[in-house]
């Protein structure tokens, strides 16, 4: 029996209630850590009557008073709405500061490994296409998105640091653009609104002339990346996740309004400030050494996504 304990914060969020749920069931005993800032009691709700749970409501800006020996620590603690870019811009900067910065600490006090949950924020309006985890990115750090970027990338540097200094066994991944169940229908991301616009009959908003491209990954998929990273990925080494395939806002508005049968119409609305043109992982690397890629392909996702909103909205 697995007597290994990781703690998981952010572990009541979308990715990573996932990845608490993913982690029980392979037998590791789960601390989540969460403030509730943006995280629900909801998502763990069924994970709460499992003896080898255990659920902290505390910010990892303080003390977490941990008592028990931690083997890993995945940090997956931060807003990363658009919306909250402009509301809690702050509170974005000191959770990946001041949080980080705790939980490196309590790595090396534990000789545990960890794991930074970065973004593919941190490319900004690339310039490189598709982006490789050696591409330093094209970032406004005086814009309304330099909050998010700048975070992830002065936590990314100190991550780095404790790996050169501390000898903290540390790797970092940058997130692709995730979702499925447990998405915060509130938050502003392109699925949700879609989704939750096309099955109230409202208006799908698509910003700009919805020509700028992302790529999607199913979060059974990410967590999965999430935990090869982890038990596969090297001390200091960094991992794109997220989906190949590259499609257009306005293709995937019509997507879905395809699969919700929806009366809604397509509306254009302004682009919002340094929103990236293009974006898409080079997955290469965690192809090679994490043997990882997603599976889920982008209708059998958006199906899914779908019957999950169908019962919370």
């Amino acid at each position: 029996m697995n007597e290994e304990i990781a703690l998981v914060t952010g572990g009541a969020g979308f990715i990573g209630s996932h990845l608490c749920e993913y982690l029980l069931n392979k037998g590791f005993k789960v601390i989540c850590a969460d403030n509730l800032s943006t995280g629900s009691e909801k998502n763990i709700e069924k994970l709460r009557t499992n003896e080898d749970f255990k659920f902290l409501k505390k910010d990892v800006r303080d003390d977490l008073e941990i008592k028990e020996k931690i083997n890993y620590i995945f940090d997956m603690a931060s807003r990363a709405s658009p919306k909250d870019f402009k509301d809690y811009p702050i509170d974005i900067l000191t959770t990946n500061g001041f949080g980080v910065f705790n939980l490196l600490n309590l790595a090396e006090k534990n000789n545990a490994k960890f794991l930074f949950s970065s973004t593919s924020e941190i490319y900004g309006d690339p310039k490189e296409h598709p982006q490789k985890e050696t591409y330093c990115g094209n970032v406004n750090t005086l814009g309304i998105r330099g909050c998010y970027d700048e975070a992830k990338r002065f936590a990314e540097a100190m991550t780095m640091a404790y790996v050169r200094e501390k000898n903290v066994d540390a790797r970092i991944i940058r997130i692709f653009n995730t979702y499925g169940p447990r998405l915060n229908e509130y938050d502003g991301r392109v699925i949700s609104n879609f989704i939750t616009q096309a099955l109230r009959n409202e208006p799908i908003t698509v910003y700009g002339d919805g020509n700028q491209t992302r790529s999607f990954c199913y979060v059974s998929d990410m967590v999965e990346g999430i935990y090869k990273a982890m038990m596969e990925g090297k001390k200091g080494d960094v991992y794109n996740l997220g989906g190949e395939d590259e499609y257009k806002i306005l293709d995937i508005a019509s997507k879905i309004k395809e699969l919700t049968s929806t009366n809604s119409n397509i509306v254009f609305k302004e682009l919002p400030e340094d929103d990236p043109r293009i974006r898409k992982p080079n997955i290469g690397k965690a192809k090679k050494y994490l043997n990882w890629e997603p599976i889920i392909n982008l209708e059998d996702g958006l199906k899914k996504t779908i019957e999950y909103f169908k019962n919370e909205i």
